[in-house]
């Protein structure tokens, strides 16, 4: 922190205060070196991370189940699955939708078409014939994807290749696993061009509005750039080495968490940088004075948010738990390039940065200032604040107490699978369509993993459920794979006579698959393998697919948000006791910003629901805005609060307060805006979860900046004077 007796805000107590003592300039080469030096570092470091952004998609894995506990039933039952089947394909289901009845020759022309599918690149050899439906009018039939294929290429071509053979009037849609699977890919797509370029537009616009300049936002930007390519240099060789898990829906925050960061951390910086050019002729002494002023609120702000988000190392979830180590690595460069790459750039540059508006040396002005600024929108709001402080922290608090409310509406159960995905969806159409015509878990049933004396057993729970509307087994000697399994035991296949094949038994064990009755990933198929795990506990039965690893990772989230959340404000409350010195103000701080993140879940339910329509939330929605409206609202906070400590400690608290809230108030709003667009720039990749977490975190921010912390805050600390404190000894000794 910088020394009291030179910063701007006490050189005030003297109108003819001196400008700061100039440093002796023994070794100027070393102001050109020392940058230099810096500079080339970092540029090595991003040339080496920059090519690895076209290239995430080899290390990373989209698969659900990859991130389920290693206990999990889910889980056990998917790394069994090879072992009984010996493969590790994926399966496509290919649906033929009809005007009408399907004729013969319609039905010859698919069964052609189908048997054809191997010939398409990445396609397994293990097809399915093509299977009619009941009322004549679709045919289904399942495809195997090999696991090692590019899957949103093959499934993409196989598309094609089905659609060109099938005969006229007959639709052909790609579903399954494979088919959704293909659709996330899609989706994720443009995370590396799209999602980057949209962010770094979106700041650079703000940036030049802010500064006015043309210059300073592309050093700030270029910061940004180099910590973002860094940190993916990192997580990328970490992720290769299978140290961390990677996904496109971590990949997509860490990009907007660094940009976003590091330039609230530069915005920082820069405005201190401005400030000590006023009072300091020579551009070291100003950016020494700048760096010591910024180093403690860059790192408290940091170190929070670092400490907030390895808290989700507790998650069961691995896809909650790898994101906080990532997440955590961005944030570490995003502060190591703010505290190092900026200010060297900045002193290569020095006033010329700002051009054209350089801030000139005026130690006189600033004196006459009285370290607070008089003019402007947060002069005229500190002086609102000095006339009805309680009322304006009473009338702010119910306002967001209001907008709270709107929480009770927020549906964060879990969505299906099928509403994953924005926008059009040939897999969605597919599964309608499948449903229309076939039992609605077709092609993706439920597994039930069970000792090979106990199969009967399981098979008769399976067919009691209303749920179930076929079983069969596993069995390596039938054309298909597997058996039809009914009350009287597992049916022959084939012509009359044929024996009935032997199930595949592996460790003792045989595998059972249940065609559901309802889609997949439908509640009505959730409550259905609910049931069946209940029903097949006596049996020491594993219940696994789909379903099953919805229903699990729905549970693991909800276990994660209320274990993570009570963790992650316990942690963030102590750090900021640690820096305020303080005990009331962190709680009271705490305090207002889980109100504001009640406040901003509870108008985006409303949002959800009545002007997107969405079909709900995914139960780990709640748990990353918390996570990051808290822990990068804190760092707000942090800005505000140990400026107006360091105020407080020369003027008085109540006079701090106003002093902290007049200095910080633009840069907060700036660092609020570019935050909030950063975040926002999500939205445009059409993934449900990054669509909504985009909202909430862009909204949210955006309410700390312009409310919490423009007037809640600053009026609460105000009214409350230096009992704000207690009980360090600013509060026993301090002034009002």
């Amino acid at each position: 922190m910088s020394d009291p007796e030179h910063t701007p805000a006490t050189i005030a107590t003297d109108r003819k205060a001196p400008p700061r003592r100039e440093r002796t300039r023994r070794h100027p080469w070393a102001r050109v070196l020392i940058p230099v030096a810096v500079i080339l570092v970092w540029l090595v470091g991003a040339g080496l991370g920059g090519p690895l952004f076209g290239k995430v998609d080899e290390v990373s894995s989209n698969d659900q189940t990859s991130y389920l506990p290693e206990s999990s039933d889910a889980t056990r039952v998917q790394q069994l699955l090879g072992e009984f089947n010996d493969s590790d394909a994926i399966p496509a289901i290919a649906v033929f939708v009809g005007d009408g009845e399907l004729s013969a020759s319609q039905l010859d022309t698919i069964s052609d078409a189908v048997a054809d599918a191997p010939s398409v690149e990445g396609v397994g050899d293990d097809v399915s014939p093509a299977l009619p439906s009941d009322d004549g009018a679709a045919v289904q039939a399942f495809i195997p994807i090999d696991g090692s294929a590019e899957l949103a290429d093959t499934v993409s071509a196989l598309g094609d290749e089905l659609r060109a053979a099938a005969p006229d009037g007959v639709t052909v849609y790609i579903t399954g696993p494979a088919g959704f699977s293909a659709d996330l890919v899609a989706g994720f797509a443009g995370i590396d061009g799209l999602l980057l370029g949209v962010a770094l537009l979106a700041v650079l616009v703000i940036l030049v509005l802010v500064y006015r300049s043309l210059l300073l936002p592309i050093v700030v930007l270029s910061t940004s750039l180099f910590a973002l390519c860094v940190a993916l240099l990192v997580v990328w060789w970490l992720a290769k080495f299978e140290v961390l898990l990677l996904s496109g829906q971590t990949q997509g925050i860490l990009f907007i968490l660094v940009i976003g960061a590091a330039t609230d951390y530069a915005l920082l910086f820069v405005a201190r940088f401005r400030e000590e050019l006023r009072v300091a002729q020579d551009k070291g002494t100003a950016l020494l004075a700048a760096w010591r002023g910024s180093v403690e609120p860059i790192v408290a702000s940091g170190g929070t948010v670092i400490a907030g988000l390895l808290c989700l190392l507790l998650s069961d979830l691995k896809s909650n738990s790898t994101l906080g180590p990532v997440a955590a690595i961005g944030i570490v460069f995003a502060m190591l390039a703010a505290l190092t790459l900026l200010p060297a750039l900045l002193l290569l540059f020095g006033r010329a940065v700002f051009w054209p508006r350089r801030p000139r040396f005026e130690p006189e002005v600033v004196a006459e200032e009285h370290g607070m600024r008089t003019t402007g929108l947060w002069a005229r709001l500190a002086g609102l604040i000095t006339k009805r402080p309680r009322v304006i922290w009473i009338v702010t608090t119910l306002v967001l107490l209001a907008g709270a409310s709107g929480v009770l509406q927020l549906n964060a159960s879990g969505v299906p699978q099928s509403d994953l995905v924005l926008g059009a969806s040939e897999a969605r159409d597919g599964q309608v369509a499948l449903g229309e015509h076939f039992p609605g878990g077709s092609g993706s049933p439920v597994y039930v993993v069970v000792d090979e004396d106990r199969l009967q057993d399981a098979t008769d729970v399976l067919l009691a459920d209303d749920g179930v509307d076929a079983v069969s087994v596993t069995a390596a000697d039938s054309p298909s794979g597997s058996a039809p399994v009914t009350a009287d035991g597992i049916a022959a296949v084939g012509p009359p006579g044929t024996p009935a094949p032997e199930p595949t038994v592996v460790d003792g064990n045989v595998l059972l698959q249940g065609t559901l009755t309802d889609a997949a990933d439908s509640d009505a198929a959730g409550a259905t393998v609910r049931d069946l795990r209940s029903s097949l506990y006596e049996l020491d039965a594993l219940v696994g697919g789909v379903t099953a690893t919805a229903v699990d990772t729905n549970d693991a989230s909800i276990h994660d948000r209320n274990l993570i959340i009570p963790v992650i404000l316990v942690v963030i409350m102590l750090i900021l006791m640690l820096l305020l010195r303080s005990i009331l103000a962190p709680v009271l701080l705490i305090i207002t910003t889980v109100l504001s993140f009640g406040t901003a879940m509870g108008v985006s339910a409303l949002v959800f629901n009545g002007l997107f329509d969405f079909p709900g939330a995914d139960p780990a929605v709640p748990l990353y805005g918390f996570v990051f409206l808290v822990a990068l609202g804190i760092d707000y906070n942090i800005f505000l609060m140990t400026r107006v400590r360091e105020e407080s400690l020369a003027h008085g608290t109540r006079e701090g307060v106003l002093r902290g809230l007049s200095i910080t108030g633009g840069v907060i709003t700036s660092a609020g805006l570019v935050l909030a667009a950063t975040f926002a720039a999500l939205s445009v990749i059409p993934i449900l979860f990054l669509v909504q977490l985009a909202f909430i975190v862009a909204f949210g921010v955006l309410l700390d900046t312009f409310v919490v912390r423009s007037l809640l805050v600053p009026a609460l600390a105000y009214d409350l004077g230096r009992a704000i404190w207690w009980p360090s000894k600013l509060w026993r000794r301090g002034r009002p």
